[in-house]
């Protein structure tokens, strides 16, 4: 593309603290895919709480290998109305059996004499280093630290007069509850760690390492193991990992060797190559916007999902690498969400330019087909594949409301990730050997559960909606909620078109027979109903009766009165419910929602509700109203990641959209943004192609297309003028086309095009 330097975040994009950080969920957070770091403290005592996304007590709950666990079995009682043995089958066991669950890894202390009388606490977003000054008893002190973006390990340098005096000690986990109760506890998310039974750690030391070695009562075996280097009299440096025998048979000497070696070798020597892992980040894409807490949130996001996401990791879970810190077990068990979190959490790193971490999350599923394909024959009894909705990291289930944790559409919610990645790369080999395959298979699951109704068309034997009624019988819809039907259409459909593109002439046909065999979505004055028979009445916190709309886009603004007409509808209807019953996620949905009515004003605001109200001041989605404004009704403070990058995606598509193959730039931004400057660069639009554009005082001053792939390249004309421009590789011509209609760029892998007036 156009040569240029990358913008890089700055100063102003930091984390800045000017008084102590007293809470884990309000920490900074440094991250590298696999380890996390939450750096808070008082100075009496500096934490640095340590997370590994592979430390999970993966023991299954017994309930689930009852012979009862099945989805005819669920059916059954659904329909019965057997509330109680569908509460104790399927359910109860999720909030009394303590495992499986995700674990944290323990402590780093640093402990003073007193608590700081003065303290000022920096994260650079560009270079993911933490720093802290403070002031304890008339003595300064100085902290940087980070976490190796390619290695797996921490490096802390301490400096100060008395840096001596200060002590680092390992804090195991209390499995044993030995320790005080926390003043901090409050997520009420309330299974203890004592609960798992397992022994206490062992310390130990060899000459300046010291560990802590932590045994289970099943496979998993981890240590925190730290080295300490005195530079000078006024200089400590120490490195540290969490290692696991997940790491090979030798893994405890192996960490023991490298951590050594890192700490002889020294801070400085290992920074230049982890700041030069965070530049070439950051050169993927770049923005910059009028509104400056829209720019900052973006690029914190970006932080935050590079820090818990890289290829050869596992993807985030709910906390991503930095479970809860408080003595208990995370909230809702840190697992994977397959009913809305994992989906969110993965939407907006395309467009993002991110994609190699992003690849976490489809490599993932990937590597799991070989237990979803056990999973769709014991429970659901069918071929094909199917994933629980709320499972470990080895795809097991966890119970829970069984509508909703074991609905077999989500799988197709899941999907979507197949099919995003090979939409914005053009991967012709991707969607042939992975995508397809991935969608087949998993159709093969709902094939064998779909029949006919009473009308001949095909619906599921009991519908859901997250979360519609919680988990009470009405929550058990009349076949097929809109949310079950618009995944259902969307997979065939979907399925429909790729084997088009692959010339899979006779799928292609077995597909459009079940197309032809759906019903049509519900829909009456309220717009996108919950079920065939029932509106939603109430204010709620999952949108899933508006799937079509966003983020399977089955509606299209554009395209006809009548899915305008719909989705105005079911907008004014959310708009008339409130928020009474929202959570945090809920909000940048709901932007979303507003952004395909291209109305930017709506979006912002829910954005800037999100994050002023639903997020810790670190950024962390916190789910409730914690501040307790009246926004919503939810209080509680319960930290996931998914809320963070939904609202990413929103602002991308406020700014870019790319879907059905037409490239708009700035669809839905506000109106006062058009009187500033608002620019983006190589965000990835559909088919291989990176997009920037710029608009400055109301007029769009270019757009820049980059293929990555050959072809043609639709681009909807927003210059407000009947001719453009087509500068490619330094070859001009003009292009006579009507504003607001679409022409074609035609490009050869490698080509730059600039457009402008």
């Amino acid at each position: 593309m156009t040569g240029r330097t990358c913008k890089m975040p700055s100063e102003k994009h930091d984390l800045h603290f000017q008084e102590p950080v007293r809470r884990w969920d309000e920490a900074l957070p440094l991250g590298n895919g696999l380890i996390g770091c939450l750096v808070w403290g008082d100075g009496l005592q500096l934490r640095l709480s340590l997370d590994r996304g592979d430390l999970w007590d993966k023991r299954v709950a017994p309930e689930t290998l009852d012979s009862g666990f099945t989805y005819a079995n669920m059916v059954k009682l659904a329909r019965n109305g057997e509330q109680d043995e569908l509460a104790r089958r399927f359910d109860h066991f999720y909030s009394k059996c303590p495992y499986p669950t995700k674990l944290p890894a323990g402590r780093l202390e640093l402990r003073g004499s007193a608590a700081a009388k003065q303290m000022e606490s920096r994260l650079s977003v560009r270079h993911a280093e933490a720093e802290v000054n403070w002031l304890a008893e008339g003595r300064s002190y100085r902290m940087t630290t980070f976490l190796h973006a390619e290695t797996k390990l921490g490096y802390i340098r301490l400096e100060g007069e008395h840096v001596h005096a200060l002590e680092l000690t390992l804090v195991p986990p209390d499995y044993a509850g030995i320790a005080a109760e926390r003043e901090d506890k409050l997520s009420n998310f309330n299974i203890s760690l004592t609960s798992l039974g397992y022994p206490c750690a062992d310390l130990g030391s060899e000459g300046e390492t010291r560990w802590f070695y932590q045994r289970t009562n099943h496979g998993l075996e981890y240590a925190v193991i730290v080295a300490a280097s005195g530079k000078s009299d006024h200089v400590m440096e120490f490195v540290y990992t969490v290692a696991a025998n997940l790491d090979g048979v030798s893994w405890f000497e192996d960490a023991r060797l490298k951590v050594r070696a890192a700490a002889e070798a020294g801070y400085e020597e290992a920074l230049p190559s982890h700041r030069a892992w965070w530049e070439s980040f950051w050169s993927q894409s770049e923005l910059t916007l009028p509104e400056f807490q829209f720019e900052k949130q973006w690029y914190l996001t970006n932080y935050l999902f590079a820090s818990c996401s890289r290829k050869g990791a596992p993807p985030m879970p709910l906390q991503g690498v930095w479970t809860a810190d408080e003595g208990n077990l995370p909230p809702w068990k840190g697992d994977y969400h397959n009913d809305l979190n994992t989906q969110l959490s993965y939407w907006h790193y395309m467009k993002a330019n991110h994609l190699q971490e992003g690849e976490s999350f489809i490599d993932f599923l990937w590597g799991l087909l070989p237990q979803a394909r056990a999973f769709a024959a014991r429970f659901y009894e069918t071929s094909g594949i199917n994933l629980p909705s709320v499972m470990t990291i080895d795809g097991n289930p966890l119970g829970g409301w069984p509508m909703y944790s074991l609905s077999p559409t989500n799988q197709i919610w899941l999907c979507q990730a197949f099919d995003h990645y090979w939409l914005y790369t053009g991967d012709r080999e991707f969607l042939e050997t992975r995508a397809y395959v991935y969608f087949k298979e998993t159709a093969e699951c709902l094939l064998g559960l779909l029949h006919p109704g009473e009308d001949g068309k095909l619906c599921l034997p009991v519908s859901s909606s997250p979360e519609i009624h919680d988990s009470s019988l009405q929550s058990w819809l009349t076949p097929n909620s809109n949310y079950d039907l618009s995944l259902i259409r969307y997979l065939f459909t979907r399925l429909e078109q790729m084997a088009e593109l692959l010339e899979e002439t006779v799928d292609r046909q077995r597909w459009t027979g079940v197309i032809d065999q759906l019903p049509d979505l519900a829909v009456n004055e309220t717009g996108l109903m919950i079920s065939p028979d029932e509106s939603l009445t109430v204010s709620h916190r999952h949108h899933s009766h508006a799937m079509a709309i966003y983020p399977l886009r089955l509606l299209d603004y554009r395209r006809s009165d009548a899915d305008k007409q719909i989705i105005d509808r079911t907008v004014y209807h959310l708009e008339t419910l409130g928020k009474g019953f929202w959570v945090g996620y809920s909000f940048p949905w709901t932007a979303s929602i507003y952004i395909q009515q291209g109305n930017g004003e709506a979006a912002r605001y829910h954005l800037l509700q999100f994050w002023n109200y639903l997020c810790s001041p670190n950024g962390f989605h916190l789910n409730g109203d914690y501040k307790h404004t009246g926004l919503t009704q939810a209080r509680y403070r319960p930290f996931t990641l998914e809320g963070n990058m939904a609202a990413a995606d929103a602002l991308q598509e406020m700014l870019l959209q790319t879907n059905g193959g037409v490239i708009r730039t700035f669809p839905a931004i506000p109106a006062d943004w058009l009187k500033s400057a608002v620019e983006f660069r190589r965000f990835r639009g559909e088919m291989g192609v990176l997009v920037s554009a710029k608009i400055t005082g109301g007029h769009l001053e270019y757009v820049e297309l980059y293929a990555e792939r050959g072809g043609s390249f639709l681009v909807e004309n927003r210059f407000q003028a009947d001719e453009v421009l087509l500068d490619i590789d330094g070859s001009v011509t003009a292009l006579q086309c009507l504003n607001e209609s679409e022409f074609p760029v035609e490009l050869k892998k490698g080509e730059t095009c600039r457009i402008i007036r």
